[in-house]
C-alpha cells in the first residue's frame, strides 16, 4: 500500500505549490495524485498557442454547464486542466493578484487571517517579478519566488493606443495593477518566462519532484476514506485496479472548484439530502459544498483595423508555421507571449470604491476557442463585470466517480448583471472612439453599429457572452459557525479531521481578475497552516483608492 504523510489530490495551481512547500524541508513525505498526463509539447509550452490546450480532450476535463436559462439555454464550456499543472497549464497565463479590498472582504466575511495585509507577504514569497523598465511598484512585488512574472514587449502600437484612449476618456493610468494601484489602464502581466508558459508545474512541481520525499502518482481519485470522523487516505483507480493511498497526517484536496466539491460529496461530505438521494452515506452534513459557484463572464467587443498591423497577418497556414518555428528554435516572437499585453481595471459608477470591470486587450479579432477566424485585420477588448451577484452550484449526477458533475452557473440571473454588462459594452465603445484609435479604427465588427438599444445589447449578451473560465467558491472558507462554510480559515474541512481543501473552491467571493495567482496564493498560505507554522508577518501597505470614487467613475 502506498502511503505518505501528506496526500494531495491534484497537481494544479495550488496543488503544485503545496507539493513543493510541504516537501521543502525534507521532513515529510508527500504524494501528489494526478489523473492528467504530461504537459510536454508546444501546444502547452508555447504561450501564443493558448487557444489550443483548453480545447483538447487530452488536456481538458471537457466539462460543460447545464443549459443556462438566462443565456438562451446555451451550454457554456467549462475547461479545467487534466494535465500536469492543472489549469495553470491550459490557461491564458494572465497574472492578476486581485484587489486588496477583495481579501479584506474575505476576512470580513469570516476568513480571518486572509486580509490583504495577511496575503501580501505570500504574494511576494511566490513571485519572481521581472522589472521591465516600464515602471511598477518594486516594494509591493516579490523577487525570489518560483513563479516568474513578466510583461509582454508591447511592440504593437495598438497596445499603446488602448492605454492612451483610456487616458483620453478621463481614466487613470497605472504602471502596475498588481502593485499599489490596480485601477486604470496599463501593461498586463503574464506567467511566461524565457518565452515559455510558466505554469505551476514548471515553477513548483517539477523542481520539487527531484526530491526523495515527493512522488507523483497517475491515477483517478474516487473518494476520501474517512474512518471515525477522520480522513485516513484516498481511494484511487490505477491501471484498472482500485487501491488505497494512505495519508499518515492529512489528505488535501486541490482538484479544482469543479472536482473538489465532487470528491467531497462522493466522500459523504456535503448537503445531506442530496447525498442521500444518491445513496451516499453522510459523514458530515455541510450544505455549502458545491454551492456559492461564481465565475466571470465577458463579451468581446471587436473593431476592424484599417492598418494591416494586427496578428491577423499570421492567421494562415504559412503565418502559423512561421510563428511556431520561430518559437521552437528561439523561444521568441509572437509565440513567446499570450498577446494579452495591455489591460484595464475600472469602476462602473460613482460610489463604487474599487474596480469592478476588467479589460483584456488583444491586437486581433478572434474567438477564444480560435474558431471564428477574424474577417480581416481587427482588435478586440474582452470586458466584463468582476462582482456579479449571481451564484450557481456544482452537484452530483450520481454516485459514480466517473460521471461528470452537474454544473449550473446561473449566469445573468440578476437585473444588476444586465445593467452592468450594458455599461461595459457602451464604455468600450467610448474608449474605442477616442482619438488614440483614429489611425486604426475601421467599422465595428461586434456587436455592430445597429446594436444600440438596451434590448439589442441584451440580445447580443445573451448570444455572445462567454465564460472567462474563472470558476470558484464551491467550498467556501469562513467561520466554523457559518452553516454555508466548508473550510475554516486554516483550510480544514469543518466537521472532519485530517482533511483540508486548498484551491479556488475556498474563495468566499471571486477576486478581481484572473484566478491563477490567487489559487497559487492559497497553496502557499495553506502550506504554512498544514505544517503548523506561524504565518508570515502581515504587511500594512495601503492600496490606492481613487480620491474621486464617491463622485466619479474615473
Amino acid at each position: 500500500m502506498m502511503e505518505a504523510d501528506f496526500v494531495i489530490v491534484g497537481s494544479g495551481s495550488a496543488g503544485s505549490a503545496m507539493a513543493a512547500r510541504l516537501s521543502e524541508d525534507g521532513k515529510h513525505s508527500v504524494l501528489v495524485l494526478e489523473f492528467g498526463g504530461s504537459d510536454a509539447g508546444p501546444f502547452i509550452q508555447m504561450p501564443g498557442a493558448l487557444s489550443y490546450p483548453m480545447n483538447m480532450p487530452i488536456y481538458d476535463w471537457g466539462f460543460q454547464s447545464e443549459p443556462e436559462p438566462h443565456l438562451g439555454n446555451r451550454r457554456l464550456a467549462t475547461p479545467r486542466g487534466k494535465v500536469l499543472g492543472g489549469s495553470s497549464s491550459i490557461n491564458g497565463m494572465v497574472y492578476v493578484r486581485g484587489h486588496a479590498r477583495d481579501y479584506d472582504h474575505w476576512a470580513e466575511s469570516g476568513a480571518t487571517g486572509w486580509s490583504y495585509a495577511d496575503v501580501l507577504p505570500y504574494f511576494k514569497r511566490m513571485e519572481h517579478w521581472h522589472d521591465s523598465g516600464h515602471g511598477g511598484d518594486p516594494d509591493w512585488r516579490g523577487k525570489g519566488g518560483p513563479l516568474h512574472v513578466t510583461r509582454g514587449k508591447r511592440d504593437n502600437p495598438l497596445f499603446h493606443a488602448f492605454v492612451e484612449a483610456g487616458k483620453q476618456a478621463g481614466f487613470e493610468p497605472t504602471a502596475d495593477y498588481n502593485g499599489e494601484k490596480q485601477e486604470g489602464f496599463g501593461p498586463m502581466e503574464q506567467t511566461v518566462w524565457k518565452g515559455r508558459r510558466w505554469s505551476a508545474a514548471n515553477a513548483y512541481l517539477k523542481p520539487a519532484l527531484k526530491r526523495q520525499n515527493l512522488d507523483l502518482v497517475r491515477c483517478m481519485a474516487q473518494r476520501v476514506i474517512i474512518e471515525d470522523g477522520r480522513a485516513t487516505g484516498v481511494e484511487i483507480v490505477r491501471g484498472g485496479k482500485t487501491e488505497v493511498v494512505k495519508a499518515r497526517r492529512e489528505v488535501i484536496l486541490a482538484a479544482s472548484s469543479i472536482n473538489t466539491p465532487k470528491l467531497l460529496m462522493l466522500s459523504g461530505i456535503g448537503p445531506a439530502t442530496e447525498l442521500r438521494e444518491h445513496g451516499i452515506e453522510v459523514v458530515a452534513d455541510r450544505p455549502g459544498v458545491g454551492k456559492n459557484l461564481q465565475d466571470h463572464l465577458e463579451v468581446y467587443i471587436q473593431q476592424a483595423s484599417i492598418k494591416p498591423i494586427t496578428l491577423y497577418k499570421y492567421w494562415n497556414l504559412f503565418g502559423k508555421a512561421y510563428v511556431g518555428a520561430q518559437w521552437l528554435f528561439t523561444k521568441t516572437g509572437v509565440g513567446a507571449s499570450n498577446q494579452f499585453e495591455s489591460a484595464a481595471f475600472l469602476r462602473s459608477a460613482p460610489g463604487v470604491d474599487y474596480p469592478d470591470i476588467q479589460y483584456h486587450f488583444l491586437p486581433i479579432a478572434v474567438r477564444y476557442d480560435g474558431k471564428a477566424a477574424a474577417e480581416g485585420h481587427g482588435f478586440q477588448a474582452h470586458v466584463g463585470p468582476m462582482r456579479s451577484p449571481s451564484r450557481g452550484e456544482v452537484t452530483l449526477r450520481s454516485a459514480d466517480p466517473n460521471e461528470a458533475p452537474k454544473i449550473v452557473f446561473n449566469y445573468m440571473s440578476h437585473e444588476k448583471d444586465w445593467a452592468d454588462f450594458r455599461h461595459c459594452v457602451r464604455l468600450t465603445r467610448e474608449i474605442f472612439s477616442q482619438k488614440a484609435f483614429d489611425p486604426y479604427r475601421g467599422k465595428e465588427i461586434q456587436p455592430g453599429d445597429d446594436v444600440q438599444s438596451d434590448a439589442a445589447i441584451d440580445d447580443f449578451i445573451r448570444e455572445h457572452a462567454e465564460s472567462a473560465y474563472h470558476p470558484c467558491g464551491t467550498a467556501k472558507m469562513g467561520r466554523a459557525s457559518d452553516p454555508m462554510a466548508v473550510v475554516d480559515p486554516e483550510c480544514r474541512v469543518i466537521g472532519v479531521g485530517g482533511l483540508r481543501v486548498a484551491d479556488s473552491s475556498i474563495f468566499p467571493r471571486i477576486t478581481n481578475g484572473n484566478l491563477n495567482g490567487p489559487s497559487i496564493l492559497v497553496g502557499e498560505k495553506a502550506s504554512d497552516h498544514i505544517l503548523g507554522r506561524q504565518p508570515l508577518a502581515p504587511e500594512n501597505a495601503e492600496p490606492w483608492i481613487n480620491p474621486r470614487w464617491e463622485t466619479s467613475d474615473r
